[in-house]
């Protein structure tokens, strides 16, 4: 059954085709499961493990904690095992439309990304480009602000809060909140009754610490780091979410890759359904293994006091949780970033239903935007 939807917004059900406008392609740039022999030591390949249809398989993602599937799966090497020597090549990218044409391009056959860039790189191919085979992690993002500045929503209003870039996930999901709250804000300018000023997740810490920012509303680990600079969370976005779940990072595949070489699709699939019940069993382990890979791709690990808030605020997920996704699509449409798209055939869950079949799980579900 489709999950319930969002009791701050009125879903349109029709879904009209039409272009989306460019807006809507800002990156997670914050925006981050595995078998019982999961040790300090990857595994070796699958021995004597059916030979794939390719040699290679390409993967891309963000060196940040809400891609944890990726992280700890290649780290582990609990992906590779899967894919019975076959190579795996990993890349990693810091925004979505740059990982968007790598997809398209063949430098990567399968993405780890956030839902934003997901529906604009399908919406702008007239769904020829991609599809979602799979979700990776929901929440993970808060509203942090400046206790001295403010201590309830109402003192909000006048204030700087800051969002990644214009049309990006959460920079959709503030304006939809303060459209909720009674005030007025252009989504362009972000001028209005709250001040939303568009700032790189790497320069938001900096920003606020000289005062230029009362707050934001980012995706973790810079939440975290901005709570350790002394901001407070007034808001968690899984509270205004049924079951407090919302996509933030899903698995793409090109149409192209899944169309001819399906096993390696599922292989990767299995690797990753794998990766997800070894995080969610060992939930330290798999915050250290994290840790590791962050460290090996950035040249440092997260602190503690930033690592451990972070990593407990988002939650490993197979689900893709279709219905949140097609309701931020809405929010977009209703902040004046997106015009009314046709995400029906963006998901193919048939491959990741096979495998969760395999494993014992429940299917999940595509909210009715899956193909026919």
């Amino acid at each position: 059954m489709p999950a319930s939807r969002p009791p701050f917004r009125t879903r349109t059900r029709a879904l009209a085709a039409v272009a989306a406008l460019p807006l809507l392609v800002g990156a997670l740039a914050s925006c981050g499961y595995g078998s019982d022999a999961a040790d300090d030591k990857k595994p070796e390949k699958a021995a004597g493990g059916s030979k794939l249809s390719t040699d290679q398989v390409k993967i891309g993602y963000f060196p940040n904690l809400t891609h944890a599937t990726a992280l700890v799966g290649v780290e582990k090497g609990l992906i590779e095992k899967e894919l019975g020597g076959a190579e795996l090549v990993p890349s990693t990218f810091n925004a979505g439309p740059s990982e968007i044409e790598a997809l398209n391009s063949g430098s990567i056959h399968i993405g780890f990304i956030g839902p934003s860039p997901s529906v604009n790189g399908y919406v702008k191919s007239k769904g020829d480009s991609l599809r979602i085979i799979s979700g990776s992690a929901s929440g993970g993002v808060k509203l942090v602000v400046n206790p001295d500045k403010i201590k309830t929503v109402k003192d909000l209003k006048g204030k700087k809060i800051a969002t990644p870039q214009l049309g990006n996930t959460q920079d959709v999901a503030f304006l939809h909140w303060i459209s909720e709250q009674g005030w007025k804000v252009d989504a362009q300018s972000g001028k209005g009754d709250v001040s939303v000023v568009r700032t790189d997740n790497k320069i938001t810490p900096d920003a606020y610490k000289s005062g230029s920012l009362d707050g934001a509303w980012v995706p973790e680990p810079t939440a975290s780091k901005l709570v350790a600079d002394g901001a407070k969370v007034l808001l968690d976005e899984a509270d205004l979410w049924p079951d407090k779940k919302f996509v933030i990072t899903n698995i793409i595949v090109s149409q192209k890759f899944l169309k001819e070489h399906p096993d390696a699709v599922e292989a990767v699939l299995r690797g990753s359904v794998k990766t997800n019940k070894w995080i969610n069993d060992n939930p330290e382990e798999a915050k250290a293994s994290a840790n590791d890979a962050l460290k090996t791709l950035t040249g440092k690990p997260l602190p503690a006091e930033v690592l451990d808030p972070a990593w407990k605020s988002i939650q490993i997920t197979d689900d893709p949780l279709a219905a949140t996704l097609d309701s931020q699509a809405e929010h977009a449409v209703n902040a004046g970033l997106l015009e009314q798209p046709d995400l029906n055939g963006i998901y193919d869950l048939r491959p990741l239903n096979k495998v969760l079949e395999a494993e014992g799980a429940p299917a999940v579900d595509d909210a009715g935007l899956g193909v026919k």
